[in-house]
């Protein structure tokens, strides 16, 4: 076996647990640690990418007890995409946290590691039952690093962001049990197997179990209408968190892809399909709300928030095409997304910095003690958030674009994308009139932008860069990633005893 795949869960999970039995050593020598593990998840996850780009699907058996039976750790050209993203905005996160946002509460890295824990195994596992199980760790840590500060907003918003996924836990548990006593199984791959040869009297409660899952996993993604727990979440939180929350919402869409393409995909007979009727107008709405969210908000963290909606939208657009072209122009775009969201929510923290009492809230202040650097900042994420030529985000929406054929879903897409682009457009000009633009004859702070922070900060927005210049093998890349998951005879082979 190579034991690079469970690497991305080792890691966290021994500094994890040493940052927190050390949890009186100095705040450097914790700072050190972290940095250290979480960049070592860089040249692993670059490494995972080359072993996954043989196209074959890699197996990690532990105890060696052989699938279905034991745990299974599974590792495909989508998971090896997924751990790369994580491992570049993490890196950004906790660089940009240890100049002092970790100080604002206990034991911050050790919930950092914990986190990245349940989200590379999310990406890794092969089994449902531990799907749940690292969506458990991923959201305990969550929980406390939405905390992370304290303060009356954040308790609001994190008491609504725990009742909330308790219930999607429980409905999770509850179609866990139905497949698992429908089936004997919970390994997806074998899941994929019985329910192709499911009995049609079966065949309700194995719907049942499947519109539970997409609940779940609609819950984590925040698909409208189980959305509006997020904006003010993650506007609450502090930047560093707010950053590496940006992949949070990606957890849930990847386990849509995974789970609605292996157990319910075309092997599925009469279930096959079955969410592809619902996605569609889910992503259309989610995308439009997420859009109006941003033309009304008032504050620059709300903002940011409601950008991630945005994009939850149209990437979901691009997995309910249910084509290879729309799966690989989604990914490209969740890359995309998933930098640039990571990267304004650290650049609204630098700007806020600079505007003393008046925080992030979009009214006129002083001047800002860096407006031209600040503002070139801004600009850049703005354009590339709202899908302006030349950089990733036009990329991305134009493969989208190309990807659906004409029809019904042509004329739904086309506008809702090009209209909330302008719309966000529009949202991004405002706030930056009023951050940039117009002030006050205060003077300006006197405190400029912590150097590693603007460096994190800028680590994040070359990613567009990166996205346009190394277009052609990313595209590539997705492109045969898309294609990979609607081949799901290798993914049977797990469970059948095929080559590995």
């Amino acid at each position: 076996m190579n034991h690079a795949l469970i690497l991305p869960l080792l890691l966290p999970l021994f500094f994890g647990s040493g940052l927190l039995i050390a949890h009186r050593a100095s705040p450097a020598l914790k700072r050190w640690l972290s940095v250290l593990a979480t960049w070592a998840l860089m040249p692993l996850a670059g490494w995972l990418l080359v072993l996954a780009g043989d196209d074959r699907i890699h197996v990690y058996v532990l105890g060696n007890w052989q699938p279905p039976f034991g745990i299974v750790l599974m590792l495909d050209r989508l998971g090896a995409l997924m751990l790369a993203v994580t491992s570049v905005l993490a890196s950004a996160a906790v660089l940009y946290a240890s100049r002092g946002d970790d100080d604002r509460g206990p034991n911050f890295h050790a919930l950092f590691q914990f986190q990245l824990l349940g989200i590379n195994g999310a990406f890794l596992t092969g089994d449902l039952f531990n799907l749940f199980v690292f969506f458990e760790i991923l959201l305990i840590a969550s929980y406390a690093l939405l905390l992370h500060g304290q303060g009356p907003g954040r308790a609001r918003a994190g008491l609504h962001y725990v009742v909330l996924n308790l219930v999607g836990s429980s409905l999770f548990l509850i179609a866990a049990a139905i497949l698992y006593g429908l089936t004997g199984t919970l390994n997806m791959a074998d899941l994929g197997v019985r329910v192709a040869a499911a009995e049609p009297s079966e065949a309700p409660l194995l719907a049942a179990a499947g519109f539970l899952l997409l609940v779940v996993f609609g819950l984590k993604a925040a698909i409208l209408p189980l959305h509006l727990w997020l904006p003010r979440a993650y506007a609450s939180a502090t930047a560093p968190v707010a950053a590496l929350f940006a992949i949070m919402t990606k957890v849930g869409l990847y386990a849509i892809v995974r789970v609605f393409s292996l157990v319910y995909g075309d092997a599925a007979g009469t279930l096959a399909g079955m969410i592809e009727a619902w996605l569609w107008p889910l992503a259309m709405l989610t995308l439009a709300f997420g859009v109006f969210g941003a033309l009304a908000a008032k504050e620059l963290q709300l903002l940011m928030a409601h950008l991630v909606v945005v994009s939850v939208g149209t990437l979901l657009a691009g997995i309910a095409l249910g084509s290879e072209q729309g799966l690989s122009a989604a990914l490209y775009y969740l890359l995309h997304s998933t930098l640039i969201s990571g990267a304004l929510f650290l650049l609204a923290d630098l700007i806020v910095r600079q505007r003393g009492e008046v925080e992030g809230r979009l009214v006129v202040s002083p001047a800002l003690r860096q407006p031209l650097l600040l503002g070139a900042m801004f600009f850049f994420g703005a354009i590339s958030v709202a899908g302006l030529p030349p950089l990733s985000g036009f990329l991305g929406k134009v493969m989208l674009l190309r990807a659906v054929g004409p029809g019904e879903q042509a004329l739904a897409l086309w506008p809702v994308v090009l209209i909330g682009g302008l719309g966000m457009v529009v949202a991004l000009s405002r706030a930056g009139s009023l951050l940039f633009w117009r002030a006050t004859d205060e003077a300006p702070l006197r405190e400029r932008a912590d150097g590693v922070r603007l460096l994190a900060c800028v680590w994040l927005l070359a990613g567009s860069l990166v996205l346009v210049v190394a277009a052609q093998p990313i595209q590539a890349y997705v492109q045969a990633a898309a294609a990979q998951v609607h081949q799901l005879g290798p993914y049977f082979d797990i469970v059948r005893g095929g080559a590995r």
